[in-house]
């Protein structure tokens, strides 16, 4: 460093030392004394004076440093005392906290220190040196403070008390790769107890519906109808004894019972098959069983609300074909049971409703849009005509909304393009959103799912909304629709198309094709009359015959390709019986829908096999097709694997999965059902 260079850090540090020597402090003090000294000793003759004050200044130094060191071994014990209190306050205050406590070493529960309240909570009179907590603590486990939590997620419980335990993790400064744990546990017994009470008398409101009144009364007498109500009251009155409810008969075929939540887990774990059972134990003179739905309500916000809910539980379960319960809170449907045979409540009385109610919309409406589900079958596009007939019938312009790359009826199809009224009929999604405005009406057939209609854009868009279904309801429904046609024991779509046609037109209005549509996708759904049919639906094909239906021609419509034939016999070599009853045919190849769908069909011709699944791969996953005719309901089947449909018919896509780990699920799910 130059000199120059040395002179301008002085000069710099120079402004910064002389407030420093200005303090008024002893040093500044002897500073002067001796320039005094100084002055004296060369500008005056009195050299003992100089002498007298060097003397007085030796005696302030030394007795500065004295007193100076006196100061700092003072200051010294004073600051000694305080931290010694301070520790000790501190010791004192960890062994006398009012909470328990607790240090451990997460890694293997070793207790390094606990305060009295600890080991009093725990009932340790002389721990040991090798405590862990473990061991006065069954069970208990500090992952939690190693997952980045302060609190442990659930209560624990010793001698009948439950604790919440709060905590963190500390790293020592004599060795940072040890970690302890510091806990506290706060006894929160008498606000778990007030909590649990308080959730446990919440109500539930459970509705109780007679499935097949009518026809349990039908032809009796009253007094053997009120002997009958009675036997179906005892029954309700047996189940209900002993749950603290209230229970009444507010209209004729319909029951109350409200109920505090408490009791709501005995009836989960019994899945309500006591009360079905004690329903299904009454019997009218003619040999018909009662049946019962059970709508329950909980989780509202009141009992109005809960009354709502149990209200949508009877619907639900009434929709998908009774003798079942529905538990409905704020989020989602709980079933249970719902194995029995359907019961057939339709009549006449309520087609016409409908078909009355489908006139209005459809005159009320600027044009008629008609969708199915995915990749439509006969029985989709079929009941598509009929809506199109009576909607030609009407004097309103209707389109059928189709996939054409992605149908399994195309020998509808085709005949359809060389038909003049329905060559121009069949439009793609995209064009029926273009066309589609806020006086458009959109009958949607053949499902009541949104995620399986055939485009979802569209049903979002259109406003007004009726569907036409027979497959059992899923808990995702198309909500709130403006007309719903909903008949779970129908054999099809087309059954109630047929119906809708009956009431609305002339035999003269419906074209020979459109009668052999619909009677196509009513003989796909039953087999050609072997399965799920009942007497009305031989009065709609009658009526089809009689509007002009040709069989032979309905069969043309109903037969496969010879690629097809082959391939299904090739699925019914791989089958095996998985279960008494159960064949399941596996495919490592993809398969044609329709033809997985036949073989399942054709499974069913094998003595002793009472319910066929087929189990492919897709593009999304793995499809499953199941078909029944036992007492194997294929919809509670494939309901916990994402399917759905009916009783005798369903089927289910699980996206993301290869087809071993949809199998395996598959006998799970087959595996509980048999053990319920």
């Amino acid at each position: 460093m130059s000199r120059s260079d040395g002179a301008k850090k002085h000069s710099a540090s120079a402004p910064m030392k002389i407030p420093q020597a200005l303090m008024p402090n002893s040093r500044l003090f002897l500073i002067f004394l001796i320039l005094f000294a100084v002055a004296t000793f060369f500008l005056t003759d009195r050299l003992w004076l100089a002498l007298a004050e060097v003397g007085i200044i030796l005696a302030l130094i030394v007795y500065s440093l004295i007193a100076s060191r006196a100061h700092r071994k003072a200051l010294q014990t004073y600051i000694e005392d305080v931290t010694f209190s301070a520790d000790t306050a501190k010791s004192s205050t960890l062994q006398h906290f009012p909470l328990p406590m607790a240090v451990f070493r997460p890694a293997d529960a070793q207790v390094i220190w606990a305060n009295q309240s600890f080991f009093e909570v725990c009932g340790v009179r002389s721990p040991s040196v090798e405590m862990r907590v473990t061991d006065v603590v069954p069970g208990f486990s500090g992952r939690w403070l190693l997952d980045g939590h302060s609190r442990c997620p659930d209560l624990v419980e010793i001698d009948d008390r439950k604790y919440q335990v709060h905590g963190n993790l500390v790293h020592p400064k004599e060795n940072e790769s040890a970690v302890m744990a510091i806990t506290y546990w706060v006894d929160v017994t008498e606000y778990e107890t007030l909590r649990r009470e308080y959730y446990d008398s919440r109500p539930n409101i459970a509705l109780f519906v007679i499935d097949n009144y009518d026809e349990l009364i039908r032809g009796m007498t009253d007094r053997k109808r009120n002997d009958l109500r009675e036997e179906i009251e005892d029954q309700l009155l047996q189940w209900c004894e002993g749950k603290n409810g209230f229970f009444r008969h507010y209209d004729r075929d319909r029951y109350l019972f409200v109920f505090e939540d408490r009791y709501l887990a005995a009836m989960r774990a019994d899945k309500f098959r006591s009360l079905l059972e004690g329903v299904h134990s009454v019997v009218n003179p003619v040999g018909i069983r009662a049946s019962l739905s059970v709508g329950i309500g909980r989780d509202g916000s009141g009992f109005e609300e809960n009354f709502n809910f149990a209200v949508l539980g009877v619907d639900m379960a009434l929709s998908r074909g009774g003798d079942q319960a529905v538990l409905k809170n704020r989020v989602n449907f709980e079933f249970f049971g719902g194995r029995g045979g359907e019961i057939e409540t339709r009549t006449k009385v309520k087609s016409r409703v409908m078909a009355n109610a489908l006139r209005e919309l459809i005159q009320d409406s600027s044009r008629v849009f008609v969708m199915g589900h995915k990749i439509s079958d006969l029985d989709a596009l079929g009941a598509a005509v009929g809506v199109c007939c009576i909607a030609r019938k009407l004097e309103t312009p209707c389109s059928i909304v189709l996939d054409r790359a992605h149908t399994a009826a195309k020998p509808l199809l085709d005949l359809m393009d060389e038909n003049e009224t329905y060559m121009s009929a069949v439009i793609s999604p995209h064009e029926a959103i273009l066309r589609a405005d806020s006086h458009s009406l959109l009958v949607v057939v053949d499902t009541n799912r949104p995620d399986q209609v055939e485009d979802l854009a569209l049903l979002e868009s259109c406003k007004r909304v009726a569907v036409i279904d027979h497959h059992r309801r899923a808990a995702e429904y198309i909500a709130n629709p403006t007309l719903a046609f909903h008949e779970p024991n129908a054999s099809s779509a087309c059954e109630l198309v047929a119906e809708l046609l009956e009431e609305l037109t002339e035999q003269k209005d419906v074209q020979r094709l459109e009668a052999e549509a619909v009677l196509a996708g009513i003989m796909l759904d039953t087999k050609n009359f072997n399965i799920r049919t009942g007497e009305r639906t031989f009065d709609a094909a009658a009526f089809l015959r009689r509007s002009g239906a040709d069989t032979a021609e309905v069969k043309k419509l109903l037969q496969s390709d010879l690629s097809h034939t082959v391939a299904r016999c090739r699925i019914l070599q791989s089958a095996e019986i998985y279960a008494p009853g159960i064949a399941l045919a596996v495919e490592a190849e993809p398969q044609d829908r329709i033809v997985a769908a036949q073989a399942a069909d054709e499974l069913l011709n094998v003595a002793g096999v009472e319910c066929s699944v087929v189990v492919y791969p897709v593009a999304e996953g793995a499809f499953m097709s199941a078909r029944s005719i036992g007492p194997v309901n294929v919809q509670l089947l494939l309901e916990p694997l994402g399917g759905g449909g009916n009783r005798a018919a369903a089927a289910a896509l699980c996206k993301g999965k290869t087809v071993e780990e949809t199998v395996q699920a598959l006998k799970a799910a087959i595996d509980g059902y048999e053990a319920d």
